[in-house]
């Protein structure tokens, strides 16, 4: 028996090291375990509810709900690869697609097409896969060359659905051919189209399977084309360069009405409009329009023929425009019941006195739960939530701000604030810069990576710089040819504003990014070296000639069509402006780097080859700067295996650690 004073100070410690792991943040498994709700959808009948999920093999397969026969679960899917995408074909059989996420290459290029039962019978293979995971002798499925593009909601085709036959010229997409294909038996028919346009990328369908619009583009030119229901020809409604087209297409609906966004307004942001066919441009009266923020959403249609539904739109937060009073009624019946969150409402009879609806609700701190309710009985079900060991009471929250850039445009940055974070008591901060850079990044809702920073003290900064989409025509284009410049001022600016604000601490921070991310966190320390401890980069763009013009010994998955009407264009011309790009590449600037640096490749990365990485880490060595490296043999440009994910955030951690803290 251990003596008194012994004994009392051992359960001290014991006591102690409990509140050390009561404590301390989630593991890195925490947040990037699959997640446990995908997609999800409704049966077109409602009785039975589909949804994505991570099995316990760490496989993301489909599981089936029978709503009418409450816990009644029948599994489907494949087990050695991945579900991406599914759809009901009827109220008895899926769809889907699968890629092996373990792998990248050619077998996450082709993910063919399945289908089966709801109860996982009558498996088949539609569409062959490029993958090793399914090996079958049916010689009936397609080449792997075709992908899901419709399945029609009307019911008058119950075992048809619409695949794309992708055609290639010089190893890059030419054209999408759509062709009927029975779920059921495998065969295949040409859908009739008429006379087309050459390069015809994108199509758009009514209920019942009718193609009503199409984009086509070649050569840096783009073009919009309709045919109506009393139509026996395309009409061309819109074309021009590519970067300069006067709308988009939004969607259609069977009462041959075709929906565009157009840019209007302070800004530029983009709106909801009718098309005018009479005046053959966009109606002078928009439908939706969200002041500062561009429609981005999706359209809702209810039963076929009937009429638009509503508009799914994202301006701060996820947010539906309801043209159905009964749906407008129902939603603040589920915001009540479900407060402090975005849920968003899917149904089948939507609004009638028999509606099924599913509620996927989430919010900044919560990645989210799936909710079933049967309005006949008001029977609310519990179905799953995205992440089990995530505790939303923990985790951080998330804010949106609009400050002003040094030459006074907008600026959007999303704040996600470490938990327990108070006024006046600053944090080291990290600048999150995200990829594209010609997408939005910032949502409120949760994010892995931005959450896991939080929880380990950090003040995450991620701005919506200029040449960020989501905020208006000239918000996008002020970025063009500004790689380095007017976008890397602007990710200075939002970190000197929370420093000013007492929100970052003064002289503690790294930027962070991944592929144009990457580029940016790399030029931090070259045009702000006083701003930033560190850079991290995974992906990321380093060599302009490698980028711009491409090279034959290292393979890659731009276009040349791509690199010469569009990158010439958005980020520069080799020729044009070759002393900009110089001043402005990380390989040429590698000299002013003198941060400490974190390089991460994929060594399969076919859009920004590790070609970049590996010349870059050569310069900088021979600059005296050696950056920390790791790279992953079977990645691609992002991050798919969950244990590789995982290792890379604790890298991350470890690389913060030691130079922020």
């Amino acid at each position: 028996m251990l003596p008194s004073p012994l004994l009392a100070l051992c359960c001290a410690l014991a006591l102690s090291c409990a509140t050390v792991r009561a404590d301390a943040p989630p593991p890195a498994a925490a947040f990037f375990a699959k997640s446990q709700l995908g997609q999800a959808k409704l049966s077109p009948s409602g009785k039975r509810l589909a949804f994505e999920s991570a099995n316990a093999s760490g496989r993301v397969g489909l599981v089936i709900l029978d709503l009418e026969d409450r816990g009644k679960l029948y599994p489907a899917g494949l087990g050695d690869a991945d579900v991406i995408g599914f759809d009901w074909v009827g109220d008895d059989r899926l769809v889907f697609s699968a890629v092996d996420l373990h792998k990248v290459g050619s077998d996450r290029s082709a993910p063919g097409l399945f289908s089966v039962m709801y109860n996982g019978e009558r498996f088949r293979e539609l569409v062959h896969t490029t993958g090793s995971f399914v090996q079958t002798a049916d010689d009936s499925a397609l080449r792997w060359n075709h992908l899901l593009l419709d399945v029609p909601r009307s019911g008058t085709l119950p075992d048809e659905v619409i695949v794309g036959r992708l055609l290639f010229a010089d190893r890059h997409l030419d054209a999408v051919e759509p062709v009927w294909l029975n779920v059921r038996t495998g065969a295949s028919r040409d859908l009739e189209v008429g006379r087309l346009p050459p390069g015809v990328k994108h199509w758009w369908f009514d209920s019942a399977g009718h193609p009503r619009a199409l984009y086509a583009s070649r050569d840096g030119q783009g073009s919009y084309w309709w045919r109506g229901p009393d139509d026996e020809a395309w009409r061309r409604i819109a074309s021009g360069p590519v970067l300069d087209l006067p709308f988009s297409v939004a969607g259609v609906d069977d009462a041959g009405h075709l929906y565009v966004r157009v840019s209007r307004g302070a800004g530029g942001t983009a709106e909801l409009a009718r098309f005018d066919f009479a005046k053959m441009a966009p109606a002078d009266k928009s439908l939706v329009a969200v002041p500062g923020f561009d429609l981005d959403g999706s359209l809702l249609h209810g039963e076929p023929g009937a009429a638009l539904l509503g508009v799914r739109l994202d301006v701060d937060a996820e947010t539906t425009a309801w043209f159905d009073p009964a749906m407008r009624a129902f939603q603040a019946e589920v915001d009540a019941r479900l407060p402090g969150h975005v849920n968003r409402i899917a149904c089948r009879r939507c609004g009638a006195p028999d509606m099924v609806a599913i509620v996927r609700s989430y919010s900044d701190q919560d990645p989210g739960t799936l909710y079933a309710y049967t309005a006949a009985d008001r029977h609310w079900t519990r179905v799953i939530a995205a992440q089990k060991d995530i505790d939303p009471r923990r985790m951080a929250t998330v804010a949106l701000e609009r400050i002003k850039a040094r030459d006074g445009r907008d600026l959007p940055v999303w704040l996600t604030l470490p938990p327990g974070a108070k006024p006046g008591e600053p944090r080291p901060a990290v600048v999150m810069v995200h990829g594209g850079p010609w997408v939005r990044e910032g949502h409120w809702r949760w994010d892995a990576t931005n959450q896991f920073l939080a929880s380990r003290g950090y003040l995450v900064i991620a701005p919506d710089f200029r040449g960020s989409t989501g905020y208006g025509d000239a918000h996008y284009r002020a970025g063009f040819k500004q790689w380095g410049q007017a976008m890397e001022a602007d990710l200075a600016d939002a970190l000197r504003w929370a420093e000013a604000k007492g929100l970052a601490q003064k002289g503690r921070a790294c930027i962070m990014g991944a592929s144009y991310g990457g580029y940016a966190a790399l030029m931090g320390p070259v045009r702000d070296p006083a701003l930033y401890r560190c850079a991290i980069a995974y992906a990321a763009v380093t060599d302009f000639d490698l980028f711009l013009k491409g090279n034959w010994w290292v393979g890659d998955d731009l276009s040349d069509e791509g690199r010469r009407y569009g990158l010439s264009t958005a980020v520069g011309d080799t020729q044009a402006d070759a002393a900009m790009l110089a001043a402005n590449s990380p390989l040429l600037q590698a000299r002013q780097m003198h941060a400490p640096v974190l390089l991460g490749w994929g060594e399969r990365d076919l859009r920004v080859p590790i070609e970049h990485g590996e010349r870059l880490r050569a310069a900088l060595t021979a600059a005296g700067n050696p950056p920390v490296w790791v790279s992953y043999p079977d990645e691609g440009h992002s991050l798919a295996d969950t244990a590789v994910q995982i290792d890379y955030a604790e890298r991350v951690e470890a690389f913060l650690e030691k130079n922020l803290h």
